[in-house]
């Protein structure tokens, strides 16, 4: 198994209520598009989508010592491949539904809904995130002229 499913499949037995499909296929997308100077640092699944009845859509999120990758493998042929570095990333959201809770990050191109995670999740993702991206966007900060 690879190493991002490794990865998945410990969140997975740590938040259990969350939804996400074909999981495999997805960790496979990111090991193809992981460059070999990155480190894994932590993985996620969830629905690309805001509404919480949709659960087709799944993807698996890992966030690298350099971005954070969102894949999703289509059925048929193909995939869907998202990079979000740390200079492109304003900020997170977090809504708690009824069962669920969805994630809304916020890039400057556009915004990336994450939905049907385990509520305690959720609040881990949101935590691993923001601190990842305080500590990278240190990094950007003003240069003196």
């Amino acid at each position: 198994m690879s190493k991002v499913y490794n990865e998945y499949l410990k969140f997975k037995q740590k938040h259990p209520k969350t939804i996400c499909w074909r999981a495999k296929k997805h960790a496979k997308v990111i090991e193809e598009n992981i460059n070999a100077s990155e480190n894994l640092l932590y993985v996620f699944g969830g629905q690309k989508n805001k509404k919480s009845l949709d659960i087709i859509h799944s993807c698996l999120v890992a966030i690298t010592d350099k971005r954070m990758i969102i894949a999703t493998k289509r059925v048929l042929w193909g995939y869907f491949y998202t990079s979000v570095t740390p200079d492109l990333y304003n900020d997170i959201k977090l809504i708690k539904n009824l069962i669920w809770s969805d994630i809304e990050i916020d890039t400057v191109r556009e915004n990336i809904y994450i939905s049907n995670i385990d509520p305690k999740g959720a609040i881990e993702i949101e935590t691993v995130i923001s601190e990842f991206m305080i500590k990278e966007k240190k990094k950007y900060g003003k240069k003196e002229k």
